[in-house]
């Protein structure tokens, strides 16, 4: 079998950093070139026109290209006839694209085209309470009408996707993966009292409601310290630093006991994450993230949101907490709870390595895509 996928992001570094979207697919590539799949990627928009392979992933860039009128239009039938040339010469029997901005409307392709939602923006204008572009709205239905089928990483976001855009069509469900042999646990001393959160610092993922609960931490808990690791977003209703933002939110005594890390190559993550006493990331928007399963393979104990997407990979006082991240008394108290109890902090991290082993691990989930391929293919 011989498939390709069409992504505005990889993260490899001659393709630049990546966030969940990329990393979601590389982990599926690289699982099903291992189970003997040839893999295709086509990374969208880049700085210049490259192939190369990432293990055995063949990556085509391509590189953006102006266009005087009609840029949105003529720059997708250009990517277009760039794919179709490669799946007529390379046998290509299918191709996947993500949903986001409808970056396949207007593509039209010999083999079936499959659009996973790993989150539209017109779902997460809808969680986080703004209107969409009409145009990224039109592009995205547009994508999504004209799939051959649509996957999607969560429930919530199939059911949510579906309501957005007034689709008719039956949506399958495969969750996200990660490579439980690669996300394991190990021996390092953990930093006492310290809790990370890792990922964008912007608004929706719920950071500035973080600085809110984390005052109430240090009130409590003189010697708990605050890591905040990722890369600063320009806040999208204030159009300033969502960092800075998060820094006015904090009391002197909070603000003395946070670090901020501005950018971490993806391989070093894990050692944080390894070290942390308690990880939080209290999103208000995700599809299912690939933060949450990294940090429950590496036996964390996570204190989460508690909405939509939460309830198909949290179990709620076993692999750790889901709170409403708006309620800052109670996040703060279960954060309290698990720096104070290290026992409970190894009881929920076995429990939420074991769910992920049972449930998301990368040769079950693959398992489930290599399935549907086929079905579709034949």
């Amino acid at each position: 079998m011989k498939i390709a996928f069409l992504t505005p992001e990889y993260p490899h570094y001659q393709t630049g950093n990546s966030g969940g979207l990329g990393t979601s697919l590389k982990n599926l590539a690289l699982q099903l070139t291992n189970s003997g799949i040839k893999v295709t990627v086509f990374v969208v928009f880049q700085h210049e026109d490259n192939i190369f392979f990432d293990e055995k992933v063949k990556i085509i860039s391509v590189k953006k290209q102006k266009h005087k009128i009609l840029g949105w239009y003529k720059e997708r039938k250009r990517i277009q006839k760039i794919i179709q040339t490669e799946i007529t010469s390379a046998s290509i029997e299918l191709i996947e694209v993500p949903d986001w901005t409808g970056i396949s409307a207007f593509m039209k392709f010999s083999v079936p085209l499959v659009i996973r939602l790993h989150g539209s923006d017109g779902y997460f204008c809808k969680l986080d309470n703004r209107k969409q572009k009409f145009k990224n709205y039109v592009f995205e239905k547009i994508a999504l009408k004209n799939a051959d089928k649509i996957l999607s990483v969560s429930t919530f976001t199939g059911t949510i996707t579906k309501k957005i855009f007034g689709l008719k069509n039956n949506i399958q469900i495969i969750h996200n993966s990660i490579d439980v042999d690669q996300f394991s646990p190990n021996n390092s001393k953990i930093n006492n009292g310290q809790v990370l959160y890792f990922g964008t610092i912007i608004r929706k993922k719920g950071v500035l409601e973080l600085a809110k609960a984390f005052n109430l931490v240090i009130e409590k808990s003189s010697n708990a310290n605050l890591l905040l690791v990722g890369k600063d977003a320009i806040d999208v209703f204030t159009k300033t630093s969502t960092i800075q933002l998060f820094y006015d939110l904090l009391s002197p005594e909070a603000r003395a006991s946070v670090t901020h890390l501005q950018e971490v190559p993806y391989n070093e993550i894990k050692s944080y994450i390894h070290k942390a006493n308690v990880v939080v990331l209290p999103s208000f928007a995700e599809a299912f993230p690939m933060t949450w399963l990294e940090t429950l393979a590496l036996e964390k104990p996570l204190v989460s949101s508690n909405i939509g997407w939460a309830n198909e990979l949290m179990v709620n006082n076993s692999t750790g907490f889901t709170v409403d991240p708006r309620n800052h008394q109670e996040f703060a108290l279960k954060i309290m709870e698990l720096l104070e109890s290290p026992k409970l902090c190894e009881a929920f991290g076995k429990a939420g390595r074991l769910r992920v082993v049972e449930n998301f691990s990368a040769q079950k989930i693959t398992n489930q895509n290599i399935k549907f391929y086929k079905s579709l293919i034949n």
